[in-house]
Protein backbone atom coordinates (compact mmCIF):
# COMPACT_ATOMS: atom_id res chain seq x y z
CA UNK A 1 0.00 0.00 0.00
CA UNK A 2 1.32 3.61 -1.27
CA UNK A 3 2.01 5.75 2.18
CA UNK A 4 1.90 9.35 1.39
CA UNK A 5 2.97 10.67 4.77
CA UNK A 6 4.40 9.29 8.27
CA UNK A 7 2.74 9.45 11.83
CA UNK A 8 2.66 13.23 12.44
CA UNK A 9 5.25 14.23 15.09
CA UNK A 10 5.02 16.09 17.74
CA UNK A 11 5.52 20.15 17.33
CA UNK A 12 6.16 23.09 19.57
CA UNK A 13 2.60 24.99 18.61
CA UNK A 14 -0.97 23.88 19.79
CA UNK A 15 -2.12 21.73 16.89
CA UNK A 16 -6.12 21.90 18.07
CA UNK A 17 -6.00 25.37 17.71
CA UNK A 18 -5.44 26.00 13.93
CA UNK A 19 -7.49 25.97 11.82
CA UNK A 20 -7.45 24.46 8.46
CA UNK A 21 -6.60 27.31 6.70
CA UNK A 22 -3.99 28.51 8.61
CA UNK A 23 -2.29 25.02 8.23
CA UNK A 24 -2.77 25.14 4.51
CA UNK A 25 -0.88 29.13 4.84
CA UNK A 26 1.36 27.09 6.97
CA UNK A 27 2.49 24.58 4.55
CA UNK A 28 2.73 26.88 1.62
CA UNK A 29 5.41 28.87 3.58
CA UNK A 30 7.04 26.13 3.49
CA UNK A 31 6.28 24.04 6.87
CA UNK A 32 6.01 20.30 5.46
CA UNK A 33 4.75 19.35 8.49
CA UNK A 34 1.34 21.16 8.64
CA UNK A 35 0.07 19.25 5.74
CA UNK A 36 0.54 15.70 7.28
CA UNK A 37 -1.58 17.66 10.57
CA UNK A 38 -4.10 18.35 7.37
CA UNK A 39 -4.54 15.02 6.34
CA UNK A 40 -4.77 13.62 9.75
CA UNK A 41 -7.15 15.56 11.09
CA UNK A 42 -9.21 14.62 7.53
CA UNK A 43 -8.25 11.25 6.46
CA UNK A 44 -10.60 9.18 8.55
CA UNK A 45 -13.21 11.08 7.59
CA UNK A 46 -12.46 11.45 4.05
CA UNK A 47 -11.65 6.96 3.93
CA UNK A 48 -15.69 7.23 5.45
CA UNK A 49 -16.84 8.91 2.81
CA UNK A 50 -15.10 7.20 -0.01
CA UNK A 51 -15.75 3.26 1.59
CA UNK A 52 -19.66 3.99 1.70
CA UNK A 53 -19.68 4.60 -1.49
CA UNK A 54 -17.15 1.74 -2.76
CA UNK A 55 -17.71 -0.84 -0.09
CA UNK A 56 -14.27 -2.16 -0.41
CA UNK A 57 -11.62 -1.16 2.10
CA UNK A 58 -8.59 -1.60 0.20
CA UNK A 59 -9.90 0.31 -2.88
CA UNK A 60 -11.23 3.21 -0.43
CA UNK A 61 -7.65 3.20 1.25
CA UNK A 62 -6.25 3.84 -2.03
CA UNK A 63 -9.03 6.11 -3.27
CA UNK A 64 -8.01 8.21 0.29
CA UNK A 65 -4.44 8.05 -0.81
CA UNK A 66 -4.78 9.64 -4.32
CA UNK A 67 -7.25 12.21 -2.97
CA UNK A 68 -4.10 12.92 -0.58
CA UNK A 69 -1.85 13.07 -3.79
CA UNK A 70 -4.27 14.86 -5.71
CA UNK A 71 -4.76 17.88 -2.65
CA UNK A 72 -0.34 17.91 -2.46
CA UNK A 73 -0.30 18.45 -6.08
CA UNK A 74 -2.93 21.65 -6.07
CA UNK A 75 -1.61 22.90 -3.30
CA UNK A 76 2.00 22.87 -4.79
CA UNK A 77 0.41 24.24 -8.13
CA UNK A 78 -0.96 26.99 -6.12
CA UNK A 79 -4.35 25.84 -7.66
CA UNK A 80 -6.20 26.23 -4.47
CA UNK A 81 -8.17 28.76 -3.25
CA UNK A 82 -8.93 29.25 0.17
CA UNK A 83 -12.51 30.11 0.99
CA UNK A 84 -12.41 28.31 4.72
CA UNK A 85 -13.73 24.94 3.09
CA UNK A 86 -10.78 22.91 2.72
CA UNK A 87 -12.68 19.94 4.37
CA UNK A 88 -15.35 20.09 1.82
CA UNK A 89 -13.34 20.43 -0.95
CA UNK A 90 -11.09 17.39 -0.46
CA UNK A 91 -14.37 15.57 -0.41
CA UNK A 92 -15.32 16.91 -3.98
CA UNK A 93 -11.96 15.41 -5.18
CA UNK A 94 -12.54 12.54 -3.29
CA UNK A 95 -16.02 12.18 -4.87
CA UNK A 96 -14.81 12.56 -8.25
CA UNK A 97 -12.58 10.35 -7.70
CA UNK A 98 -15.10 7.61 -6.94
CA UNK A 99 -16.83 8.84 -10.21
CA UNK A 100 -13.80 7.95 -12.47
CA UNK A 101 -13.32 4.51 -10.69
CA UNK A 102 -16.76 3.54 -11.79
CA UNK A 103 -16.14 5.03 -15.01
CA UNK A 104 -13.24 2.53 -15.66
CA UNK A 105 -15.49 -0.46 -14.89
CA UNK A 106 -15.73 -2.32 -17.82
CA UNK A 107 -18.29 -5.60 -16.51
CA UNK A 108 -21.85 -4.54 -16.77
CA UNK A 109 -24.07 -7.32 -15.07
CA UNK A 110 -26.55 -9.55 -17.63
CA UNK A 111 -29.69 -9.18 -15.06
CA UNK A 112 -31.38 -5.78 -14.21
CA UNK A 113 -35.14 -6.43 -12.86
CA UNK A 114 -37.11 -3.43 -13.14
CA UNK A 115 -39.31 -3.61 -16.46
CA UNK A 116 -39.14 0.16 -16.49
CA UNK A 117 -35.49 -0.17 -17.12
CA UNK A 118 -36.15 -1.84 -20.25
CA UNK A 119 -33.21 -0.55 -21.48
CA UNK A 120 -30.73 -3.07 -20.05
CA UNK A 121 -33.37 -5.85 -20.57
CA UNK A 122 -31.79 -7.06 -23.46
CA UNK A 123 -28.77 -8.24 -21.52
CA UNK A 124 -30.79 -11.13 -19.92
CA UNK A 125 -31.19 -12.79 -22.79
CA UNK A 126 -28.54 -16.09 -22.66
CA UNK A 127 -30.13 -18.19 -25.38
CA UNK A 128 -28.57 -16.28 -28.43
CA UNK A 129 -26.98 -16.70 -31.90
CA UNK A 130 -23.40 -16.02 -32.71
CA UNK A 131 -24.49 -13.06 -34.91
CA UNK A 132 -26.90 -11.72 -32.15
CA UNK A 133 -23.82 -11.97 -29.40
CA UNK A 134 -21.76 -10.02 -31.51
CA UNK A 135 -24.83 -7.58 -32.06
CA UNK A 136 -24.79 -7.59 -27.54
CA UNK A 137 -21.93 -6.91 -27.14
CA UNK A 138 -21.62 -3.89 -29.60
CA UNK A 139 -24.71 -2.46 -28.10
CA UNK A 140 -23.50 -3.05 -24.50
CA UNK A 141 -20.03 -1.45 -25.74
CA UNK A 142 -22.40 1.87 -26.70
CA UNK A 143 -24.29 1.61 -23.92
CA UNK A 144 -20.95 1.86 -21.71
CA UNK A 145 -19.70 4.93 -23.70
CA UNK A 146 -23.45 6.74 -23.26
CA UNK A 147 -23.16 6.12 -19.41
CA UNK A 148 -19.92 7.50 -19.18
CA UNK A 149 -21.76 11.22 -20.28
CA UNK A 150 -24.12 11.27 -17.73
CA UNK A 151 -23.54 14.16 -15.11
CA UNK A 152 -22.13 13.23 -11.73
CA UNK A 153 -25.16 12.37 -9.86
CA UNK A 154 -26.57 10.85 -12.49
CA UNK A 155 -23.67 8.23 -13.36
CA UNK A 156 -22.67 7.36 -9.48
CA UNK A 157 -26.80 6.15 -9.35
CA UNK A 158 -26.47 4.20 -12.42
CA UNK A 159 -23.18 2.71 -11.48
CA UNK A 160 -24.22 1.82 -7.75
CA UNK A 161 -28.04 0.27 -9.07
CA UNK A 162 -26.31 -1.63 -12.11
CA UNK A 163 -22.78 -2.31 -10.89
CA UNK A 164 -22.98 -2.84 -7.11
CA UNK A 165 -26.38 -4.25 -7.83
CA UNK A 166 -27.59 -2.02 -4.73
CA UNK A 167 -31.11 -1.58 -3.69
CA UNK A 168 -32.47 2.57 -4.18
CA UNK A 169 -32.82 2.16 -0.10
CA UNK A 170 -28.96 1.59 -0.15
CA UNK A 171 -28.02 3.69 -2.85
CA UNK A 172 -30.12 6.46 -0.50
CA UNK A 173 -27.92 5.50 2.51
CA UNK A 174 -24.77 5.58 0.64
CA UNK A 175 -25.18 8.62 -1.06
CA UNK A 176 -26.58 10.60 1.62
CA UNK A 177 -29.59 11.86 -0.34
CA UNK A 178 -33.59 10.80 -0.59
CA UNK A 179 -34.82 7.21 -1.67
CA UNK A 180 -37.07 9.80 -3.84
CA UNK A 181 -34.08 11.53 -5.37
CA UNK A 182 -31.92 8.71 -5.98
CA UNK A 183 -35.09 7.41 -8.35
CA UNK A 184 -35.32 10.81 -9.33
CA UNK A 185 -31.57 10.70 -10.73
CA UNK A 186 -32.30 7.03 -12.18
CA UNK A 187 -35.22 8.15 -13.83
CA UNK A 188 -33.14 11.47 -15.47
CA UNK A 189 -30.26 9.36 -16.30
CA UNK A 190 -32.71 6.68 -18.52
CA UNK A 191 -34.31 9.54 -20.29
CA UNK A 192 -30.72 11.02 -20.88
CA UNK A 193 -29.78 7.84 -21.92
CA UNK A 194 -32.00 7.00 -24.52
CA UNK A 195 -31.77 10.96 -25.70
CA UNK A 196 -28.32 10.51 -26.51
CA UNK A 197 -28.78 7.12 -28.01
CA UNK A 198 -31.27 8.78 -30.70
CA UNK A 199 -29.49 11.87 -30.98
CA UNK A 200 -26.36 9.74 -31.72
CA UNK A 201 -28.60 7.16 -33.76
CA UNK A 202 -27.72 4.35 -31.64
CA UNK A 203 -29.91 1.58 -31.60
CA UNK A 204 -30.11 0.22 -27.56
CA UNK A 205 -32.59 -2.97 -28.24
CA UNK A 206 -31.23 -5.54 -29.81
CA UNK A 207 -34.10 -6.74 -32.87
Amino acid sequence: MRTILNNTQSNNFNTTVLTDSQLVSDYLLGNRHALSLLVERHRAKTYRFIYTKVQDAELASDIVQDTFLKVIKTLDKGGYRDEGKFLSWVMRIAHNLVIDHFRRLKKMPMTYEKSDYSVFSFLSDSSKTKEETMIQEHIESNLHQIINCLPADQLEVVSLRIFKELSFKEISEQTGVSINTALGRMRYALINIRKIASENHIDLLAS
